[in-house]
């Protein structure tokens, strides 16, 4: 017999079964306020709603699926000058930590598609900046939803533009598998190839910047057809984990920034954090950021 089955007996309940309730209600009013950010990002069994993607958040085919806490195989190298990559999902960033930690520079989420801000931007764009790295934004694309001359002007707009003040990268076009729906957004090769060039042409009459392009070798080769129209145009952010010699994309020669771990951790940062490193001495990222390199 199902308890309290009786109308009184419904009414008048243990005090620990009513204390659990209440504990309860208080603690989903708890995660409910927190915001996406003090939750886990979404995985395997927690498909990404639209605007809740981050740099990684698709399966590779290098790699596999994004790595669940603690599950990744990473060769760890943190010679050299290290940044890492953040969105809303890292919640609140101590900033002045994370620069004594030895990072150097930072990436953070500005925008998605054609309507999506990132919620943590403007404070993490601004902590960095006053901590003393230097930093620069990213666009999660969604060739799904618009065109690629919208998306960059709306990225542009939305905290993507650009300054010559030596601490402001160019900002980033994260093309990457879709990480809800079909690999190449139902995209034929031609039709991203187009994509992604009116994306580059205007994000640059807008900037005067060439737009970085992160992304992975699989994904690039298989949706854009081994295409290697912007291999003298946009420096090369490539996301391959776990391995001692990252996959470059055909026509790229080479990368500028390698995303070599998606389960870092770093001092101010709460959890896993996605772990860069830039390829050359400190002085050419400065470069990078004047548009002298």
């Amino acid at each position: 017999m199902p308890a309290y089955s009786s109308p009184i007996r419904r009414l008048v309940r243990p005090r620990g079964a009513l204390l659990a309730g209440v504990l309860g209600s208080v603690a989903a009013l708890l995660v409910t306020a927190a915001g996406p950010a003090a939750a886990a990002p979404p995985g395997p069994d927690r498909p990404v709603q639209p605007g809740q993607a981050w740099m990684g958040a698709g399966t590779r085919i290098e790699q596999g699926p994004p790595p669940s806490a603690g599950g990744e195989v990473s060769t760890m190298d943190t010679s050299g000058v290290q940044g890492i990559d953040v969105s809303h999902w890292q919640g609140a960033i101590n900033w002045g930590s994370v620069r004594a930690a030895g990072i150097d520079f930072a990436y953070m989420k500005a925008t998605e598609g054609t309507s999506f801000k990132d919620s943590r931007f403007s404070a993490n764009y601004t902590g960095s900046y006053n901590a003393g790295l230097i930093r620069g934004a990213y666009h999660f694309a969604r060739p799904d939803a618009s065109n690629g001359a919208t998306q960059a002007n709306y990225f542009a707009s939305s905290g993507g533009g650009w300054s010559q003040d030596g601490k402001t990268l160019p900002g980033v076009l994260d093309i990457e598998h879709n990480p809800s729906g079909a690999m190449c957004y139902g995209l034929s090769t031609t039709q991203m190839r187009t994509w992604v060039n009116d994306f580059y042409n205007t994000y640059k009459a807008r900037t005067t910047r060439d737009v970085v392009i992160y992304t992975t070798a699989s994904w690039w080769n298989t949706c854009t057809g081994n295409w290697t129209g912007m291999s003298t145009k946009s420096p090369l952010w490539i996301a391959h984990w776990g391995t001692a010699s990252p996959n470059i994309p055909s026509g790229f020669p080479t990368w500028t920034i390698w995303q070599y771990s998606a389960t870092g951790r770093v001092s101010g940062v709460s959890g896993d954090v996605d772990r860069n490193k830039f390829n050359g001495t400190l002085s050419r990222l400065v470069a990078l950021a004047n548009n002298t390199a």
